[in-house]
């Protein structure tokens, strides 16, 4: 069959900068920093004792407060996200085939709030077994997809994607192929991540991930800039509601940019440390633009992974300057993480949202923190330093990468009917 457009109708999230796509991009478009000290336990002997956290942000505000129970923090977001992006598309379940509806969700770690959680109760009692009947329920990595399923019927594909820091745009990918190639109309996909506890922020300090900059948090993501010093941890989830071109067009959806293509590739080189000449990243950009069907002129803005690690900015700028040659110049690149901090596998999700808003508004979100040049850095490229600027985006790409080599791209373009 003739492969299907894949469009965007829907969006919902939950973010370090507010707790909806409107006030998410606020916060992106004026530079907002959304670090701050740990709130969630006492971090006060920890190497890192900041992060991004969702702010004002209480479950029961949106979820049934025994059903929120049920769910590890990485689940109700999950769900809230995607109950504001269904609402955004306008679905009535009623009047679409659910059964070619599905759900396709990516998290890197899951449910590890409460299985910390449940641990830390079991070696404080007596040593007899006392556990949640809900535990696993939490803390599998499948289950928000699946509540996202039961809540609103969706009985197409349902799975996640678990990719590490590209879980999220996996995910995206494979809910454009399942549209793409005839097999769902529908589906809701993104991702989720809620782990700003001990062990996460004790486990990436052990292996010396994150900044430690506890004297400014505000200020200690700093992608591109000499004195980044790793990156800083954010929570919460982004969703879309993809459809299929003639699907969405059928009942009079809204569309915000057309999905245009996607790539995933990976480094083949170290679990954590990236390709030092950005191999994997330039694979994936160049399977993107040819998924797509762009060319590398295309393209005006890519939200970069980006993460404010001293090898992981060279490698992704050293990749996109092998992909795009001269056009390099033109290009605006800039990296959100650094106002949303890095939400690990919900990463994609959010960043997927802020290239889709850039093209829709005609608006570069900007990397804040900036303070000084870093020489093997090229000074011609334009990194959108700390302050948003106006261009026209006909088409934005995404790039997410995960330890263990994972890369993954997506392209967004205008929608031309």
């Amino acid at each position: 069959m003739q492969p299907r457009r894949v469009v965007v109708t829907g969006l919902g999230a939950l973010t370090p900068l507010g707790n909806s796509v409107a006030e998410f991009w606020h916060g992106l478009a004026n530079g907002v920093s959304g670090a701050d000290y740990i709130r969630q336990f006492d971090a006060s002997k920890f190497k890192t004792r900041f992060a991004c956290e969702l702010k004002n942000f209480d479950p029961t505000n949106y979820l049934d407060k025994k059903e929120a129970r049920k769910m590890d923090p990485f689940t109700q977001t999950a769900v809230i996200a995607a109950d504001q992006a269904i609402q955004d598309a306008n679905i009535n379940k009623d009047k679409i085939d659910v059964d070619r509806a599905g759900v396709i969700w990516g998290t890197g770690v899951g449910g590890m709030i409460n299985f910390s959680h449940e641990l830390r109760e079991f070696h404080t009692g007596d040593g007899t077994p006392r556990f949640s009947p809900f535990l696993i329920t939490r803390l599998i990595l499948d289950i928000a997809a699946g509540y996202i399923s039961i809540r609103h019927g969706f009985r197409g594909p349902n799975f996640s994607v678990v990719s590490a820091c590209a879980s999220a745009t996996n995910a995206i990918i494979e809910a454009m192929y399942s549209i793409r190639y005839g097999k769902t109309d529908l589906v809701v996909t993104g991702g989720s991540e809620n782990v700003i506890n001990e062990p996460c922020v004790g486990g990436f300090n052990a292996m010396k991930a994150l900044s430690e900059r506890n004297d400014d948090p505000k200020t200690a993501s700093r992608p591109f800039d000499l004195d980044r010093d790793g990156f800083v941890m954010g929570e919460g989830a982004g969703a879309l509601v993809l459809e299929s071109l003639d699907h969405a067009l059928a009942r009079g959806a809204k569309i915000y940019a057309e999905l245009a293509g996607g790539g995933a590739t990976a480094d083949a080189h170290h679990i954590t440390a990236p390709h030092p000449e950005g191999l994997g990243a330039m694979n994936v950009m160049r399977q993107a633009l040819a998924d797509s069907g762009l060319q590398a002129n295309d393209i005006d803005y890519i939200n970069v992974h980006g993460t404010s690690t001293p090898l992981g900015d060279i490698a992704e700028v050293k990749a996109i300057q092998k992909v795009f040659g001269e056009h390099a110049y033109d290009l605006n690149i800039s990296s959100t993480k650094s106002m949303t901090g890095h939400l690990l596998g919900a990463a994609g999700a959010i960043e997927s949202i802020a290239a889709i808003m850039s093209i829709i508004n005609g608006l570069v979100p900007p990397t804040i923190n900036h303070f000084t040049d870093d020489p093997q850095l090229d000074p011609k490229l334009n990194f959108t330093f700390n302050t948003a600027q106006k261009r026209e985006v006909r088409a934005a790409l995404s790039n997410t990468f995960g330890f263990g080599g994972h890369n993954a791209s997506v392209i967004f373009k205008k929608f031309v009917p």
